[in-house]
């Protein structure tokens, strides 16, 4: 059995492989942050894991930024949110916001189970976006 100080380690290094993955577009990495039935929601949906290697190719490419997440650990379950600056390589244009997460203890470690994507709007607005331009099967 793991102590919360060992918990909360492992969590940030799984997020910090989230970013880093993302930013360097390692879609192999990105997925085994995931539980095998994960979920990532944005822009109004859900997005199976199947499908999430489609929606990173079709989204804008830049540097993931994040902040040590806010965690709340029981057992071998836990929530978090997480702040999120998106920068554009091209344009240096920014997105701002925070992930809502959830976590499961499982045999290969902490895994995110759900990450759900809330945007912070100019006019001070947070809401998930308009739907995504990616095509679902």
């Amino acid at each position: 059995m793991t102590n919360a100080v060992e918990d909360v380690i492992e969590i940030q290094q799984l997020l910090a492989k989230y970013a880093v993955s993302i930013t360097k577009g390692d879609i192999d990495a990105l997925l085994e942050v995931f539980t095998p039935d994960g979920t990532y929601s944005a822009f109004g949906e859900a997005y199976r894991l199947d499908e999430f290697p489609a929606l990173v190719e079709s989204a804008p490419k830049g540097l993931f930024m994040v902040s040590p997440p806010l965690l709340d650990v029981r057992g071998d379950e836990g929530t978090g949110v997480q702040n999120l600056c998106f920068i554009d390589h091209a344009s240096h244009d920014m997105r701002i916001g925070y992930y809502n997460d959830t976590y499961l203890r499982t045999p290969d470690g902490w895994r995110l189970r759900t990450r759900a994507m809330t945007f912070i709007r100019r006019n001070g607005e947070h809401n998930s976006g308009r739907p995504h331009s990616h095509a679902r099967r």
